[in-house]
C-alpha cells in the first residue's frame, strides 16, 4: 500500500486522492481551509461531481483517505505528495502560483525523507523546476532528497470521477526518469497508455490540449455566426464536418461559449506565456474575443425581439458553466446577466445544482426553485445550460407559462420546428431562424 499526500481539495485534488484511494492505497488529503476539511469529515462535499461523495464515503470508511489541515500529518509518511492547488489567472492573464509556492514551502519545512512531489495543477512551462528551487532554498533537512515530476490533469467537471478512472492517457515529465516510472505505477491498474517526457514538455501538453479544444468551440461559434447571415444551419454543419475522420464530431457544438476554471485560464496564461518570451499568439488571442462575443449574440437576440430591454422580464435556464457542476467560475451566465441588468431587465433564474454559487456572486435575481416557475409570465426564456432536465421539458407548457413566446437557445438543444409549431419565435446559434 502506498501512502499518498494530496495538497489541495478542489475539483482536481478531491477527485485525485479519493480515486487513488479507491484503487487501494493510503491517501491523505491536506487542505488549509478548515471549512473544506470539516465537511469533508462529516461527509459534506465541498463541491458538486457526480459519483463523489458516494465514493468518499466508501474510503472514508475503509480508511483508506482521511483529510487534515496539519501538513506535519500529511508529509512526513507520504511516498508520493501531489500538489493540486489552485493557479487563478493574475492581472495579465499569467498564472498566479502563490499557493503552489506556499505548498512547496510546506512541503519543505516538513519533509523528513524521499519523497516525490507531484505538480497536478495547472502550472506555467518552468514551474517543475521553480518548486524544485523552492524546495532547496527552503532549506529541506540534510540529507532528504526528492524528485519532482509533473503530471497534468485531463478531468472534467461533471464527469471527473470517469475521467480518473477511464484516461485517455496519462502524462508524467521528470528529469529522473525513474521517478517518473513510480509514479507510473501508481497509475498501472488503469490499464492506460502513460507517456513520459521532460519536464517542461508536460507542463506544455496541458496547456497545448486545453488551447486546442477552446479553439474548436471557438471555430464552430465563428463558423454559427456566419450561418446565420447565411441561413444554413450550423447543427448540420458540424455534423456533416464530424464525419470527417480527420476533424471528428468532439467541441464542435455552437452555444454560448465556453467558460469554467480551466479554458479561460489556461487560454490566458498561454498568451501570456507566448507574450513575455516574445511570440505573437494571434489565434489565441481570437479564440478569446469570439468566445466573449457570444455571450453578446444572447443579448443582440433579446433586443431584436423585445427592443429596449429595461423592465422586461427574462427568464434564465441554467447558470453553470456547464451541465452535471456547480460551477459557475466565468460562466457565460454571469456575463450575460450582468449586461442585462446593466440594461435595466429583471431576471428569473434556475439551474439544478448551481445557484446557491450563484447567489454568492450575482444581486438582484429571483431565483426559483423549478423550471417552470422560472418561465412563469416571463417577456422571453433563455437556455444558457444544457442540463438533461431541459431537454425533457413539457414545452407546451412552458409556452403558456411564457407572457411572450421568445426562446433564446444558447445551447441549440431544441429543434426549431418543434418549437414554432408550439406558436414560439425561436431563435438559436447558428441555425439561420
Amino acid at each position: 500500500m502506498r501512502k499518498i499526500c494530496v495538497i489541495g481539495v478542489g475539483y482536481v485534488g478531491l477527485v485525485t486522492g479519493t480515486c487513488f484511494a479507491d484503487l487501494g492505497n493510503q491517501v491523505t488529503c491536506l487542505d488549509i481551509a478548515e471549512d473544506k476539511i470539516e465537511k469533508l469529515r462529516r461527509g459534506e462535499m465541498p463541491i458538486y461531481e457526480p459519483g463523489l461523495e458516494e465514493l468518499v464515503a466508501r474510503n472514508v470508511a475503509a480508511q483508506r483517505l482521511i483529510f487534515t489541515t496539519d501538513y506535519r500529518q500529511a508529509v512526513p509518511d507520504a511516498d508520493f505528495i501531489f500538489i493540486a492547488v489552485g493557479t487563478p489567472s493574475g492581472v495579465d492573464g499569467e498564472a498566479d502560483l502563490q499557493y503552489v509556492r506556499m505548498a512547496a514551502e510546506s512541503i519543505a519545512e516538513t519533509l523528513t525523507h524521499y519523497a516525490i512531489i507531484v505538480n497536478k495543477s495547472t502550472v506555467p512551462v518552468g514551474t517543475g523546476d521553480s518548486v524544485a528551487e523552492i524546495l532547496i532554498e527552503r532549506g529541506k533537512q540534510p540529507g532528504v532528497d526528492f524528485d519532482v515530476v509533473s503530471n497534468p490533469e485531463f478531468l472534467r467537471e461533471g464527469s471527473a470521477v470517469y475521467d480518473f478512472m477511464q484516461p485517455d492517457r496519462v502524462v508524467l515529465g521528470a528529469t529522473n526518469h525513474e521517478a517518473a516510472d513510480k509514479v507510473a505505477q501508481l497509475y498501472l491498474p488503469l490499464r492506460c497508455p502513460i507517456m513520459i517526457t521532460d519536464l517542461r514538455t508536460a507542463e506544455m501538453i496541458k496547456y497545448a490540449s486545453n488551447a486546442f479544444l477552446a479553439t474548436r468551440i471557438s471555430f464552430i461559434n465563428e463558423m454559427a455566426a456566419i450561418c446565420e447571415k447565411l441561413g444554413a444551419d450550423i447543427k448540420e454543419v458540424a455534423a456533416g464536418m464530424g464525419m470527417d475522420k480527420r476533424i471528428g464530431r468532439a467541441f464542435l457544438d455552437a452555444g454560448i461559449g465556453f467558460g469554467g476554471s480551466c479554458f479561460p485560464k489556461d487560454v490566458k496564461a498561454l498568451t501570456w506565456m507566448a507574450e513575455v518570451n516574445g511570440r505573437h499568439p494571434q489565434l489565441l488571442r481570437a479564440v478569446m474575443d469570439i468566445n466573449r462575443d457570444q455571450r453578446r449574440q444572447v443579448i443582440a437576440k433579446l433586443r431584436e425581439l423585445l427592443g429596449a430591454l429595461r423592465g422586461k422580464t427574462i427568464a434564465l435556464w441554467g447558470l453553470a458553466f456547464k451541465p452535471n457542476t456547480d460551477d459557475v467560475r466565468e460562466a457565460p451566465a454571469l456575463d450575460i446577466i450582468h449586461i442585462l441588468q446593466n440594461e435595466g431587465a429583471q431576471i428569473r433564474a434556475y439551474d439544478p445544482v448551481a445557484m446557491p454559487a450563484a447567489r454568492r456572486v450575482t444581486q438582484g435575481i429571483t431565483f426559483y426553485e423549478s423550471a417552470y416557475a422560472a418561465a412563469e409570465g416571463a417577456d422571453a426564456l433563455v437556455l444558457l445550460t444544457e442540463w438533461n432536465e431541459f431537454k425533457q421539458m413539457d414545452m407546451a407548457r412552458v409556452a403558456a407559462a411564457l407572457k411572450q413566446k421568445f426562446l433564446v437557445d444558447g445551447r441549440n438543444i431544441y429543434e426549431p420546428d418543434k418549437m414554432q409549431e408550439l406558436g414560439m419565435v425561436y431563435r438559436g446559434i447558428g441555425r439561420g431562424y
